[in-house]
């Protein structure tokens, strides 16, 4: 890289960032509006991603993906029974459904509703990770600080993976791809049209299927073209009954180990370590599908949706098959990876268990979490607010020598606060734990 290069690179970043945010600041929030906003101090310490942001205007039409340009993740999801109060808000019109074996013939009544996710990106203007990787280096303390960047990538190279941490970076630096669709196949019986992307490059569109399918049995969604083609990630939708029991689940520091309280601890753990799971968690969880007789799972995390690739291969390593739903993204600095883990998390957290609840209100549900962020407080407001609901509240108490020096808060794990958090419930009702199998010794009495 040439010095000039060096001395224009950061000032053309900012002026895109800029610009981006003044024209498409309104959109953005309007549509990632628990997309947090990345305090100073992390914008001025962590590497700007420069050029995932498109421009976009409310007159561009949306268009179709193009498979040698564009990649698409379907997020698994749940079915549930068609309700008609949810009526106006299913997507009809724009998916166009059709049976693919009789596109012509009068589709039959629905039997199950589902909400697609999906996350659009652009493949052809991928930025090189390497000097966001050397940046990370740097803050982690793995890399020098006055070495250039092609200095410190031959010094980690005997260190680091550094292909497997370019491959974890990518999704944080492809460019979104708004306004787009895709026209898609559920389980080889239905065609749908999910979309348009927001301007954060997502769509979610709550769709109805018209074919018979058994309660429990797995639906895969991908691009409707055959052979299926290797720019989409497909999708699995669980299909599940009205009754029964449901785990909500975290994940950082809940099943995963993270150090959600360190912003260096975050970026090792996100980007350079292999992923942990808490001891004794995936044991846990497989019992909880005896315990429970099969129950459905969430698992809800403050994560951005960019490392659902990463969280959804380590869940299908650890812990049962179930719905991922990860925080909006709109930032164009990594520092949002850190405040997404800690900025507005209850609200959040409290918005999509509400969702959850509109899905499955019938089912009885366990809640588990950590002592990190506000999994106490998000899980104690919404079991006041839907009495019955929730049946249990499980908050793993993570441990002060975990922290790192600075990040230590005394009342993060006290009495108090879980009292607090727990206001006006039952006791019984919740438990603070410090091994696995505390919770299972409790699921076994509640089940019993």
């Amino acid at each position: 890289m040439s010095s000039l290069e060096s001395y224009l690179r950061p000032a053309l970043q900012t002026a895109q960032n800029a610009l981006v945010t003044v024209v498409d600041s309104l959109q953005l929030r309007k549509d990632a509006p628990f997309s947090p906003d990345v305090p100073e101090d992390l914008l001025s310490s962590m590497p700007d991603l420069t050029g995932r942001l498109h421009l976009t205007f409310p007159w561009t039409k949306p268009r179709p993906v193009e498979p040698s340009q564009h990649s698409v993740w379907i997020f698994d999801n749940t079915a549930y029974r068609v309700q008609p109060s949810q009526d106006a808000k299913v997507n009809k019109h724009e998916a166009d459904p059709k049976i693919i074996a009789a596109p012509n013939k009068p589709l039959p009544p629905p039997s199950w509703e589902v909400e697609y996710v999906a996350a659009y990106f652009s493949r052809e203007t991928c930025r090189d990770p390497s000097h966001v990787l050397v940046d990370i280096a740097r803050s982690v303390g793995l890399a020098r600080e006055m070495a250039t960047e092609e200095e410190c990538l031959e010094e980690l190279k005997d260190k680091l993976d550094i292909t497997l941490i370019k491959k974890r970076l990518e999704p944080f630096l492809n460019p979104i791809l708004p306004r787009h669709t895709i026209r898609v196949k559920i389980a080889d019986t239905e065609a749908q049209t999910l979309g348009p992307s927001s301007s954060s490059g997502i769509s979610s569109d709550l769709l109805r299927l018209h074919f018979n399918a058994p309660a429990g049995t797995q639906l895969t969604t991908t691009a409707n073209a055959d052979p299926s083609p290797c720019f989409v990630t497909p999708g699995h939708t669980v299909v599940a009954e009205p009754t029964g029991w449901g785990v909500i689940s975290d994940i950082d520091d809940t099943i995963k180990i993270t150090g959600t309280l360190s912003p260096i601890a975050v970026l090792k753990s996100t980007f350079i370590d292999a992923p942990t799971p808490v001891s004794g968690m995936p044991q846990l969880y497989t019992d909880l599908l005896k315990l429970l007789n099969d129950p459905i799972f969430f698992y809800l995390s403050g994560s951005p949706y960019n490392l659902y690739p990463f969280l959804r291969k380590f869940r299908q390593e650890h812990f049962p098959d179930g719905t991922m739903i990860l925080r909006d993204a709109s930032w164009q600095n990594l520092g949002g990876l850190i405040s997404s883990l800690s900025v507005n998390v209850q609200e959040y957290k409290v918005d999509r268990l509400e969702k959850m609840h509109t899905w499955f209100p019938h089912r009885q549900f366990i809640c588990i979490g950590d002592s990190t962020q506000k999994d106490p407080e998000s899980y104690g407001e919404i079991a006041r607010r839907y009495p019955g609901w929730v049946k249990a509240i499980y908050i793993r108490r993570v441990p002060d020598e975990n922290e790192i020096q600075g990040a230590l808060n005394p009342d993060r794990n006290s009495a108090k606060r879980f009292e607090t958090a727990f206001k006006g419930l039952d006791s019984k009702m919740w438990l603070v734990f410090d091994e696995a199998d505390e919770v299972r010794k409790n699921v076994q009495l509640l089940a019993n």
